[in-house]
């Protein structure tokens, strides 16, 4: 499983320019699945993502989570994550995971953050996306396992 996590203040996702999830403060994240991705691999990634300490305090030190500060996530499917370039100039997606058990383990990723009581918004598995969002800060983390 690999996630890309960027601290934003909003993010969107449009498809057929129909928004289907936006958000304020929080993480927008670009999640990709393999087919070797364990409910424990699912379980930790959510569990890391809903207690990263990376928003500040009011000594704008970051120490606080998505929790502390009441954040969404707006949590979008990407399997170009899994993109090897090593052999000539057009990538090969073959580590990405099946598609129909990477759409159900995305679905359950999400439901697991929401355990977390998060809010937690989404894309559509697959479809064409146009994602758009603000930074907030330089906070952008890449988590695998």
């Amino acid at each position: 499983m690999k996630v890309v996590i960027q601290r934003v203040s909003t993010a969107k996702v449009t498809v057929d320019d129909k928004t289907l999830g936006q958000i304020d403060q929080g993480f927008c994240l670009l999640v990709a699945f393999s087919d070797a991705d364990t409910e424990e691999t699912l379980e930790y990634i959510a569990r890391k993502i809903a207690n990263m300490r990376v928003f500040s305090d009011a000594d704008d030190k970051m120490n606080l989570s998505i929790k502390d500060v009441g954040g969404q996530i707006l949590s979008i499917s990407q399997f170009t994550l899994y993109a090897d370039t090593k052999h000539g100039n057009r990538p090969s997606f073959t580590g990405a995971g099946n598609f129909e058990a990477s759409s159900k383990k995305y679905d359950h990723f999400n439901d697991l953050l929401r355990g977390y009581n998060l809010t937690v918004e989404t894309g559509e598995f697959g479809a064409d996306m146009q994602v758009s969002l603000t930074n907030d800060g330089p906070v952008t983390i890449l988590m695998e396992r």
